[in-house]
């Protein structure tokens, strides 16, 4: 995943699934991230990164356990969490990142 740097580097909020295919709470957080993704539209990113696939990267980030949720903005991971959370929780985090008309 050599562009994960600079998907992450976005000034839009950009929400990292780093998750497993054999993993059932990740399957059951898929979902959920689309509804997610269709209340943000454009306003932020969601990604997905296979763990056992890019173990080096969820090394890097600490991933120890799935599905583990990061959520960076301009490259600096602002919110972590582990574990299945809902599309209210994810979008409010994400909308506390997006960049307003004074950030600009």
């Amino acid at each position: 995943m050599s562009d994960f740097q600079e998907i992450i580097k976005s000034s839009k909020p950009t929400l990292v699934d780093f998750f497993a295919t054999w993993c059932g709470p990740c399957k059951m957080q898929s979902p959920i991230l689309e509804r997610v993704k269709t209340r943000i539209g454009d306003e932020g990113n969601i990604v997905k990164v296979d763990i056992d696939k890019n173990a080096e990267l969820a090394a890097r980030y600490r991933v120890q356990s799935v599905p583990t949720l990061i959520l960076f903005k301009d490259g600096e991971a602002v919110w972590r969490t582990v574990g299945v959370q809902q599309a209210d929780l994810l979008e409010a985090k994400i909308r506390e990142h997006i960049p307003t008309k004074s950030d600009e």
